[in-house]
């Protein structure tokens, strides 16, 4: 066999190890998405993907490096959403609000978004460093990146036209982020914890809307440094 058929026969090997890679993570969002994250084993995954533990185990590291894949499919589409939101605003207060908005409203739409993003964020930094391939930490991190950048931008805008304040763009985009993901876990509750009577717990209800207005108000709030 020539030297140009062996290369011939690697490319084609490389690109059928690529193919099912990503036939495996489109698997296992749908399965996320279908049933939730929290229950799903990686025996279920291998099902839901037509193959066995062992080619699970030939492409990922294990199921932390699944998670962080599947995250990166949400974030290009939640990415997309954020710069069309942006597009046609020209304040950076109606940009901010359009990207809380657009964040919220994604999040409401596959939960299983949070979910992956937050079990990844439990993840002690060694241990996330252990559990996943520095090739997959690096696609997650630009995925992330991909998003933050158009919030960042968004507040450097907004500090050099006056309309916020704020000292760290990067390190408020990051926040926004984080805590974003918990409100979204508030939201699919919908469920508020409060005291009905000294001593006496209570529950109230709570609308996915109501999630995403505080969500505006509060990040209108950190970005002025003031009540909105």
């Amino acid at each position: 066999m020539s030297q140009a058929e062996t290369g011939g026969r690697r490319t084609a090997i490389e690109e059928r190890r690529r193919k099912q890679a990503a036939d495996i993570i489109a698997a296992t969002r749908a399965l996320f998405d279908e049933r939730g994250v929290r229950d799903a084993q990686v025996e279920d995954i291998a099902r839901a993907a037509g193959v066995n533990r062992a080619i699970l185990y030939r492409h990922f590291t294990g199921k932390e490096e699944i998670f962080a894949l599947v995250v990166v499919s949400y974030l290009g589409e939640l990415g997309e959403q954020m710069s069309a939101a942006v597009a046609g605003h020209d304040t950076a207060r109606a940009r901010l609000t359009a990207l809380v908005e657009a964040f919220v409203d994604y999040g409401i739409a596959h939960p299983a978004f949070a979910d992956c993003a937050q079990a990844l964020m439990r993840l002690p930094g060694p241990e996330l460093l252990a559990e996943v391939s520095e090739r997959a930490l690096g696609r997650l991190g630009r995925a992330i990146s991909s998003c933050l950048v158009v919030l960042s931008d968004t507040l450097e805008h907004g500090v050099a036209t006056d309309e916020f304040t704020i000292e760290d763009p990067q390190l408020l985009a990051n926040a926004f982020y984080a805590s974003g993901l918990g409100a979204l876990q508030l939201a699919r509750v919908g469920i508020l914890v409060k005291e009905a009577a000294p001593g006496v717990p209570g529950v109230g209800a709570i609308s996915p809307g109501q999630v995403r207005d505080y969500l505006v108000a509060s990040a209108l709030a950190m970005a002025t440094g003031r009540d909105s």
